[in-house]
């Protein structure tokens, strides 16, 4: 993903809340695995 720019990163939306959040570096290995924007959503995992 070097050289990408923001508005080009994928996007994903949270299995808790609800909202779209972006592609971050330290999901680079597991991007297919995220589910939670945040580790609040991931702990109330309330979808």
């Amino acid at each position: 993903m070097k050289g990408v720019k923001k508005p080009d990163l994928p996007q994903k939306i949270c299995a808790a809340c609800g909202r779209p959040f972006t592609w971050r570096k330290k999901w680079e290995k597991s991007w297919d695995e995220v589910k939670y924007c945040s580790e609040r959503c991931k702990r109330s995992k309330t979808a």
